[in-house]
Parts: structure tokens; sequence; C-alpha cells
């Protein structure tokens, strides 16, 4: 739990990415994020982010009911083993 007079988190490399989108008025481009304790403001709505999973990037799409949680929370970081089933 962060405490309330901090504020929420953001890195700030993701803030810089979104002003330089928003100057070129490209809202199509997914800006890479690596830090998914950052939370997601209402100003990220209908912008594509894509989300280092530990591995590889996957792409996501911000709605309206994800604003205030982390990026990390939609990502799956782990997988899980498929066991052959032995005939």
């Amino acid at each position: 739990m962060r405490s309330i007079w901090k504020g929420p988190f953001i890195n700030s490399s993701i803030l810089y990415e979104i002003s330089v989108l928003q100057k070129l008025n490209k809202k199509k481009n997914p800006i890479r994020v690596t830090s998914k304790s950052s939370v997601i403001f209402p100003s990220f709505v209908g912008l594509i982010f894509s989300i280092l999973n530990g591995k590889k990037f996957l792409n996501l799409v911000i709605t309206e009911n994800m604003v205030g949680h982390k990026f990390g929370e939609f990502v799956v970081t782990k997988r899980y083993p498929v066991h052959k089933k032995i005939k």
C-alpha cells in the first residue's frame, strides 16, 4: 500500500512516451512498458500498451475498468506446466 500523500506511482518514461505520441497524433503505436507496478491513469483509456511479462511483450488496450489498477494485474507472468498423459 502506498501512502496517499505520495500519490500513485508511474514510471516517468511512460509519461514521456505518451507526451511524445500526443504531439505526433499517433494513438495506434503501442507504448512499451517494463514497469508492471505503474498505475493506470484515466488519460490512458483507449491507448495500446505493450507490457513485458518477463520474456516477451504482450499488447493490452486500456479500458475504463482498468483505471486505478496496475499494469501487472493484466499480464500473466507464470507458465503452468502441461504434463503429458501416459497411456
